[in-house]
């Protein structure tokens, strides 16, 4: 079987992403409480500041730009990228509540970017870069648009052991149904996981003073429930596998999640720990 052209691979992802906006933006509240963390250290790993030009890339729902925004005050700016706009729009509107007239969001594929050389002060990323189909050839985009002495700060998702929250679901369908084996090259979740992925790109790309941490965390759930409900409504590539199933199949799987997740219940709560890869590079002066 053919594998898919990169541009196949991006129409599908902006469709999946498209049709979870409505959940992104159910779950905004929780994600934003739960995961701040991770946005402010992008944002100190960027080192933005006051009057700065920022590129978010993979925005979504406005993650980490609208952070970024307030952190360059009005005599900075921020824009946000994303294949899917009605991630954006959700964005938007978060913009607007917040009063952030600095950051404007439009819709692209990180791996053309429509920018002059030269022309950011800064470029952050969290959780986009693993599901490019060319990812050195956004490393590539990313060198190009950053101003030398300038910083790029990214997150993506550790390796699938220290992140049970995200890899137990897929276990759980891989024992109801038969899955063909992952290639570990392929846009996806885990594809930078290990140590040295997409550091060793920014390298190439001409980055340096590069430093590559597996920094951990955790996120909680008041219910083995409200985190099967989350995942059913903002997990596109799970939602893609369900659909597949019969309805006796999808029970199993709802049945063996829940008591996967039930191993994690500390206190009121189900606690999961999760582990981020935080990459930085700057653009040599």
């Amino acid at each position: 079987m053919a594998l898919p052209s990169p541009e196949q691979v991006i129409t599908g992802q902006r469709q999946d992403w498209n049709r979870v906006a409505g959940g992104w933006e159910k779950w905004d509240r929780f994600f934003d409480e739960q995961m701040a963390f991770l946005n402010h250290r992008l944002v100190a790993d960027a080192r933005l500041h006051s009057g700065l030009r920022v590129l978010d890339l993979g925005s979504g729902t406005g993650y980490p730009a609208l952070l970024a925004a307030q952190a360059v005050g009005s005599n900075g700016s921020v824009v946000g990228v994303d294949l899917a706009e009605h991630m954006l729009a959700v964005a938007e509107k978060k913009a607007t509540r917040l009063g952030l007239p600095n950051v404007t969001f439009r819709v692209g594929d990180v791996t053309t970017l429509p920018f002059e050389s030269a022309s950011f002060d800064a470029v952050t990323s969290r959780f986009c870069l693993m599901f490019l189909p060319d990812i050195p050839k956004a490393a590539a985009e990313i060198a190009r648009v950053l101003k030398p002495g300038s910083w790029l700060a990214a997150a993506v998702w550790s390796v699938p052991e220290n992140n049970p929250s995200i890899s137990l679901s897929m276990a759980a369908v891989k024992q109801v149904i038969d899955l063909p084996p992952t290639d570990p090259m392929a846009p996806g979740i885990f594809r930078l996981a290990q140590p040295g992925d997409f550091a060793g790109m920014l390298e190439g790309a001409g980055l340096g003073d590069i430093t590559d941490q597996e920094f951990l965390g955790e996120w909680s759930y008041g219910s083995t429930e409200e985190y099967y409900m989350s995942l059913m409504e903002i997990a596109a590539p799970i939602q893609n596998l369900m659909a597949t199933l019969s309805e006796a199949q999808r029970q199993e799987v709802k049945h063996l999640i829940l008591k996967a997740a039930s191993q994690f219940q500390r206190g009121a709560r189900i606690t999961f720990p999760l582990a981020v890869r935080m990459v930085s590079g700057r653009k040599p002066r």
